[in-house]
């Protein structure tokens, strides 16, 4: 993705999802909550019940999850589904207001309905990671393209992103991911995001299902460059993804960690900080602890490795120790060369 100049690193992105609950205030109140916590881009998602699936009640279409089950795909994703007609005026409002606004594309309509109105990017859900032709149709449009790899072996990876690549995607950032809602903290293996980045040499970040933000935090450490993660206005506002959504005060929390974080990973560096530099007076050196006089041997007894730092380094006590002084010196002196005798 073309970043904004002095931009952060980290891209997070606030998932409304099924958070608008068919309220299109709702759905303004969430943008610009996502805003004012701090997130970089809102993301909705483009699709209908009837893009999606069908509306047939038999056993293959009826779902078994503890949130969801007791309803078919098609009830679920009609509860679930955003209007189309709204997206005019929620893309005005985060225009207005400065946060990025797109979608992820569920079919070749839904493609050409986004295009319609210039997003700026796409997205892949890890469902449709295996729909080369709808990768294809977005790669077309030579725009960035985020692609999240939940339940996806390394071959499903490879053929998407080797479609996407020869279908003209130049842009191409990849989001590990687990398809669990929530998401176990154990099943994330985060170590995946750097093998993910060496293999396709492309910007990997984190899709995150897990209940909290620690997981995210933990994938910035590890080389992450994008965030996704689930934004209500409250998870008393019942919707289907509510119940593994952030609050706004938990994804402010979850931005100013990660850029605490960003700042914190720097570069590979070694040797004092500025700051640092003020306070290695504070260091241990040799300091004369006891009155000598001229000709006197220096011992343990009357130099020892004490704070501050101002005298030799106490590395240099060995060399010391059994050297005769060279003029008297008074207790609390820090020791120096000219004090000892040649």
């Amino acid at each position: 993705m073309k970043r904004k100049k002095n931009h952060n690193n980290v891209f997070i992105i606030a998932e409304l999802s099924a958070n608008h609950n068919k309220d299109i205030n709702l759905a303004i109140r969430t943008i610009k909550a996502a805003k004012k916590a701090g997130a970089d881009a809102i993301k909705i998602q483009t699709y209908t019940a009837d893009t999606l699936t069908i509306d047939v009640s038999n056993k293959y279409f009826r779902i078994k999850h503890p949130k969801w089950g007791g309803q078919t795909l098609y009830q679920l994703y009609q509860k679930a589904s955003m209007p189309w007609e709204w997206f005019v005026k929620l893309k005005k409002i985060a225009d207005e207001i400065g946060i990025e606004f797109f979608s992820t594309a569920f079919d070749l309509t839904s493609v050409e309905f986004l295009e319609k109105y210039k997003v700026p990017m796409h997205k892949i859900a890890s469902f449709e990671l295996v729909d080369l032709e709808l990768i294809k149709a977005v790669a077309r449009t030579k725009k960035p393209l985020i692609m999240s790899t939940g339940m996806a072996d390394l071959d499903e990876i490879n053929d998407a992103v080797k479609a996407a690549r020869k279908a003209g995607a130049k842009d191409i950032s990849l989001l590990k991911c687990v398809s669990s809602y929530p998401a176990d903290p154990k099943d994330m293996h985060l170590k995946t995001i750097e093998d993910l980045k060496r293999r396709f040499k492309c910007r990997v970040g984190l899709s995150d299902h897990t209940l909290g933000i620690g997981a995210s935090v933990a994938a910035v450490a590890l080389g992450a460059t994008i965030i996704e993660k689930h934004f209500t206005l409250s998870r008393k506002i019942k919707t289907p993804d509510s119940f593994f959504s952030l609050e706004p005060a938990e994804f402010k929390e979850l931005v100013d960690n990660i850029r605490l974080v960003e700042q914190s990973i720097g570069k590979v560096r070694y040797g004092p900080t500025d700051d640092e530099k003020k306070n290695r007076v504070f260091r241990r050196s040799l300091f004369v602890v006891k009155p000598i006089k001229a000709g006197e041997i220096f011992t343990a007894e009357n130099v020892r490795s004490i704070r501050p730092g101002y005298g030799l380094a106490p590395k240099n006590l060995g060399l010391i120790l059994g050297k005769k002084a060279a003029k008297n010196i008074k207790q609390g002196t820090p020791l120096s060369w000219k004090f000892i005798r040649k």
